[in-house]
């Protein structure tokens, strides 16, 4: 009989399987009234989660926290590299095997891609990775997954249109591979600088998944269940100008959405690609969204933490 993940670390989507996906996603749903303090769990009593945060984050930092809290465990961390003896020339190996002493789960987030792989290599906890530059972001991705399954009771079959910054956009990277496992109809809604690289289209191609690029969104708005809109991200354009070209190259309104029988998904921070009056519309899920992250977050975390004590 497999075990259903028995993984040490969580580090890429592309490294768990559909079965692995649907465990978290349903444990997930168990733990909604701890998430939501109906329920009280102490499954992570005396349990301490490192979190070595080298990019800013308010969703991800918190929900990881809350999350811990909420099955009784208890957090470290630091916020900026600035926080840290990095800043006086430490490595970033040195403050891993340092944050692994007093922890038994290591959360990463770090603006170059790779460091929390590098970090889980060097480590005897389990190691989340809460994000890497424009690589990979999973757990952002199990719950996008788990705001689709809640909202349509199923994930497969769905017409789901990711839009706009798909360069550099980590959840998007995470999130269209897990939806090729689904049988997703996949729409890359762009301008031409911020397509989906290809390498995340040659391993969609590679598992025969398929997909639509498309600049326009008037021309696939009427045929969606979920619109997931992402930010053009400023701070990863390597020229100001060019981000200057593009950036309110796709905005929602309420207006534009009116007839439209769909969700409005949004990983967060937006800026101006969503107005305001999508807010109190049937459409916006992002801010359920962001909720789910503690359950999602919850059942990572204990899963995890359980798998490195057997």
């Amino acid at each position: 009989m497999i075990e259903i993940f028995n993984h040490k670390n969580l580090i890429s989507i592309k490294e768990i399987t559909k079965e692995d996906i649907n465990f978290i996603l349903d444990k997930a749903s168990k733990l909604e009234n701890v998430a939501k303090s109906q329920e009280v769990s102490n499954s992570l009593n005396g349990k301490i989660v490192g979190m070595m945060f080298f990019e800013p984050s308010t969703r991800t930092k918190l929900s990881f926290e809350t999350a811990t809290k909420r099955l009784g465990g208890s957090c470290i961390g630091i916020d900026s590299t600035a926080s840290s003896s990095i800043a006086k020339g430490e490595t970033i190996a040195d403050t891993a095997k340092m944050f692994e002493s007093y922890s038994d789960a290591l959360i990463i987030r770090h603006d170059l891609e790779g460091v929390s792989r590098f970090i889980s290599e060097i480590v005897d906890v389990p190691v989340i990775n809460a994000g890497d530059g424009a690589g990979q972001h999973p757990t952002q991705t199990l719950l996008d997954l788990y705001t689709m399954k809640k909202e349509f009771g199923h994930i497969e079959d769905l017409k789901v249109a990711l839009v706009g910054d798909l360069k550099y956009g980590r959840t998007v990277h995470s999130l269209s591979y897990a939806l090729g496992l689904y049988n997703v109809k996949m729409t890359f809604v762009s301008p031409s600088e911020l397509k989906m690289p290809k390498e995340n289209l040659r391993d969609l191609e590679k598992n025969n998944i398929d997909y639509v690029e498309e600049s326009n969104l008037n021309k696939v708005i009427d045929d969606i269940d979920v619109l997931y809109d992402t930010r053009i991200q400023k701070e990863r354009f390597p020229d100001e100008e060019e981000y200057n070209k593009i950036k309110d190259a796709y905005l929602i309104n309420k207006k534009m959405l009116e007839g439209k029988d769909l969700i409005v998904m949004h990983p967060l921070p937006r800026v101006n690609e969503i107005s305001h009056d999508v807010d109190n519309t049937k459409h916006n899920r992002y801010f359920e969204q962001a909720y789910n992250g503690v359950p999602v977050r919850m059942a990572i975390l204990e899963t995890l933490i359980s798998n490195n004590q057997k």
